[in-house]
């Protein structure tokens, strides 16, 4: 899409879900905003960081891969209470799979003093696209 600069992400129209659009200058940037965008839906006004996590997701191929990062990070907030704030993918390679090792710091949720957003059930594949020229995440999450 045409005029995207630097990263960012941004929700797109979607009649029932989320659907998410995340980009950077690599594709690290983008699966960064991707995860960014994730915890930005469950918790609205998060910030600072007291914690971090290491977090490694896998898949046969990117898509699989995108699925399996937002399924982690999604499941790092339902158990460990942790939101994202900061995300620093430190390697995207493939060899027989593609892998993604990631440092997420952030917050803990704490109902008193965050605003709660919008409660996800899951990432799908559902309209996933992954541009790796234009290094462009398109995500649809389940509400």
């Amino acid at each position: 899409m045409a005029g995207l600069k630097g990263e960012g992400f941004r929700q797109l129209p979607h009649m029932a879900d989320i659907y998410i659009e995340a980009w950077g200058p690599t594709l690290e940037k983008a699966f960064e905003q991707a995860g960014l965008s994730l915890f930005k839906t469950l918790v609205e006004n998060a910030e600072g960081v007291e914690t971090s996590k290491a977090v490694e997701a896998e898949g046969y191929d990117l898509p699989s891969l995108l699925y399996d990062w937002l399924e982690k990070l999604l499941h790092l907030f339902e158990l460990e209470n942790l939101v994202g704030t900061k995300i620093r993918v430190e390697k995207l390679e493939r060899d027989r799979a593609y892998r993604l090792k990631a440092v997420v710091s952030g917050v803990k949720y704490d109902r008193s003093i965050h605003r709660t957003g919008t409660a996800v059930k899951s990432p799908t594949y559902a309209l996933m696209e992954i541009d790796t020229e234009k290094n462009i995440l398109r995500f649809l999450l389940d509400i």
